[in-house]
Order: structure tokens, then sequence, then C-alpha cells
């Protein structure tokens, strides 16, 4: 397998590391810590770049907060000149990885994303008519299961510039343990997806599904067998547990799909796509609570809106005409 080799000092160069902190700062240029470090920018850049250079760098404090929607998370952000370090490193290892990646890995990539995966799945629900079945799995505890030793042998099949190598091997142990790399790090984005491609090869390689796809750590196949489908299941723990990862009992399964495949936040038909009922309950929590502080002038008229409108795309994206009148009756009844 062909690795690529001088790669640091594109890592260090001045000009990668501005265009980082351009892509880094992108949405938050009133924070505080970011107009801090842009104020002595060329200062910040350079001090980046010599601890870079000379292997001094070492990763800030991570801050750690939890999200609920649409699930409990465990988020750890970095301050704001490590983010600008891991926009460098992915803007110069990331192409090297997408071009092993298969077609249909649908996070965290350029020109993919849920709805394109929506799209794909129902592309393939009407295509093959055939296909009467389908598993769903879900890798359990994905992100704090990641195996540090494991992904940093994955990293070296395709790198071997040394210098590199071991800033990434920094920025991998840079949370602490053996296992775990953070949500919420640009690098565990690329990361996760390096170290999940092991499995896509090996569905679409040794076990030549031909309708699977992947979304981070959720991941559909379809066949006209029940049986076969339980046979991959079978063979898929198996690889699993070779690179210390299991599945989450609870949310694998084979089903018929008439019954609808529930993936990326909508449950698919072959013809169309419903709203899951847990995201419209969701929805509805939110979008009350925001009302509620608009009418006691907590926030704007804008701001409610903001809130809506994004929920609004959200939902233009299943049939869901009806259920957008119904909201506005039920919801927007004290506010117009």
């Amino acid at each position: 397998m062909k690795t690529q080799k001088n790669l640091f000092e594109r890592v260090c160069s001045f000009e990668n590391l501005y265009e980082s902190y351009l892509k880094a700062r992108r949405g938050k240029n009133d924070s505080g810590e970011v107009l801090k470090f842009t104020y002595c920018l060329e200062n910040n850049l350079i001090t980046l770049q010599t601890e870079l250079q000379s292997q001094t760098y070492r990763t800030g404090k991570y801050r750690h907060f939890t999200v609920f929607e649409p699930k409990k998370r465990e988020i750890s952000a970095l301050p704001f000149r490590d983010r600008v370090v891991h926009h460098a490193v992915c803007g110069i290892i990331e192409p090297i990885f997408e071009e092993t990646f298969i077609f249909d890995s649908y996070a965290c990539r350029k020109g993919k994303g849920t709805h394109a995966g929506a799209n794909r799945m129902q592309s393939f629900l009407r295509k093959n008519a055939k296909d009467s079945f389908a598993l769903k799995c879900d890798i359990k505890h994905y992100f704090p299961s990641v195996d540090h030793k494991t992904l940093k042998k994955m990293l070296r099949d395709k790198i071997a510039d040394k210098k590199l190598l071991a800033l990434l091997d920094h920025l991998v142990d840079s949370s602490g343990g053996e296992k775990g790399i953070p949500i919420g790090n640009l690098t565990s984005q690329l990361f996760a997806n390096v170290y999940l491609n092991k499995l896509d090869r090996f569905v679409k390689q040794k076990l030549k599904a031909k309708h699977y796809i992947r979304y981070m750590d959720d991941f559909i196949m379809l066949s006209n067998s029940k049986k076969q489908l339980q046979c991959w299941k079978g063979q898929i723990m198996q690889f699993l547990h070779s690179i210390k990862l299991e599945f989450s009992k609870k949310k694998t399964n084979v089903f018929p799909i008439s019954t609808g495949v529930d993936f990326l936040g909508y449950m698919l038909f072959a013809f169309h796509r419903l709203i899951r009922k847990s995201t419209v309950k969701r929805f509805l929590q939110g979008i009350k609570a925001k009302i509620r502080h608009y009418i006691s002038k907590e926030i704007s008229f804008e701001k409610l809106m903001e809130s809506f409108t994004s929920w609004e795309a959200y939902l233009g994206h299943g049939n869901s005409h009806a259920l957008k009148k119904s909201i506005y009756r039920s919801c927007f009844k004290n506010v117009f």
C-alpha cells in the first residue's frame, strides 16, 4: 500500500495555518476567544508554526459539556488555537484518506451528509424490489471505544512521514487513556471515518454486499434473504471484535423493509419519507419553549423564526405538508 511522505512541512506552512484559521473562525467571528486570537493574528500563527516545527506543540485543556439533543452526548471542546491546528492537519491528510473511502459512507464528507444518505437509501429501495429485508446496525459507544493503538496503525497504512505521525499520535492521545476520541474535535470526525473504513471494505470486498450505507456508526444493509443478513450480522460482529468494537444489541436488528427503514432522522419508504415521531416530539417541545420566551419578551420575533425556519427546512425533505399545517395551527395561534 502506497504511503505518503513529506507532509509535515505542508501542515506547518504559514499559508496552511492562515487558511486553517479562516476555516476555524467561520461562524464564530464574534467569539471573544476568536477576537483575542485575531488581535495578534500574525504573532499567534507564527508561534503555532514554531511549536509545530520544533515538535513542542501540546494540546490545550479540553472543556467538557453535555448535550441532550438528539441524544445525550459528552462533548469536548478545545481552545481556538488548537482548532486551528486540527484544521491544518485535516486540510492536508483528509484528501489522502478520502480517496480510500467507499462511495456510500455519508458522514462528515464533502458532497455527502444526511440528505444525500437518505436519498441513496431510497434509491436502493426503489431500484431493488427483490431486497425485502434490512439489517440495521449501531456500534456501541463508538467514539469512546476507538482504540488508540489500532487507530494509529490505520493512520500508518497511508502516512509514512515520521514528524506528522508524531503529531497525529499526540492528537489521538490528547484526551488521555488508551481508548476514545473526543466528540467535538475536527480530527475525530476524520479519524472515525478512517477507523470504520476497514469495516466498509470488509462489507464490500469480503461479504460482497451490494446495498450498504454507513453514516458514522450507523449502517444498513439490504438483502432478499433474512438468513443472509443474519449470517452477515455474525461475520460483522466478529470483524468488529478484531478492531475492538461491538454492536449495540438494542439497536441492531433485521426487519422487513415494508415497515419502513428508520435512518438519518426519517422513516424511509421507496417512494416517500416520513418524519420520525421522536423528532416531531422533540421539535414541538423546543418550539413551544421558544414561543413562551417570545411571549415573555425574552427573545425577538426574528430569533423565534430562525428556530422555526431551520426545522421547516428539515421537514421539507419529508412528506410533511399536513404535519407543517398542524404545527402552524397548534403552535403559532398565540403568535400571529
